[in-house]
């Protein structure tokens, strides 16, 4: 099965993505977004100053490339846009650890568990209670 991944360019479609799923692992970070259409999966890729140089960003970058080159073709669903995050570890990790990592991280985005989308809440602020924030609420 060799699927052509289509490419991410717009910032607009990139935080698009970032509004959807998110899974985080030591080699990378996956955002996932279904588009809810049939359309090929397409994949973007960035690295942030953070994690180095210019050098060891393109590092990190090609790296994320190739193993979305090897994993996303046969993992990826129809309709999906995914965002690849390098992080520190991405340059230097080992790649069969980087492998895995995308597969984890593809497994718990598409898994079975129904996650929220980032930046929604589940438990209302009356629903936390003063022992699960450490703090006191606002008064009144």
């Amino acid at each position: 099965m060799d699927r052509q991944i289509d490419k991410i360019r717009k910032r607009r479609d990139f935080l698009a993505v970032a509004r959807g799923r998110r899974q985080a692992e030591r080699g990378l970070v996956l955002q996932a977004l279904d588009r809810h259409d049939d359309a090929p999966p397409r994949a973007g890729f960035t690295v942030t100053r953070k994690v180095g140089s210019a050098v060891i960003r393109n590092r990190a970058k090609r790296r994320l490339r190739a193993a979305a080159a090897e994993i996303l073709p046969l993992a990826a669903k129809s309709g999906y846009d995914y965002v690849l995050i390098g992080r520190h570890a991405t340059p230097t990790r080992r790649w069969a650890e980087l492998l895995a990592d995308l597969r984890a991280a593809l497994d718990d985005v598409h898994g079975s568990r129904a996650r929220e989308p980032r930046g929604r809440s589940s438990a209302s602020r009356s629903d936390v209670s003063r022992s699960d924030t450490g703090k006191d609420l606002p008064h009144g």
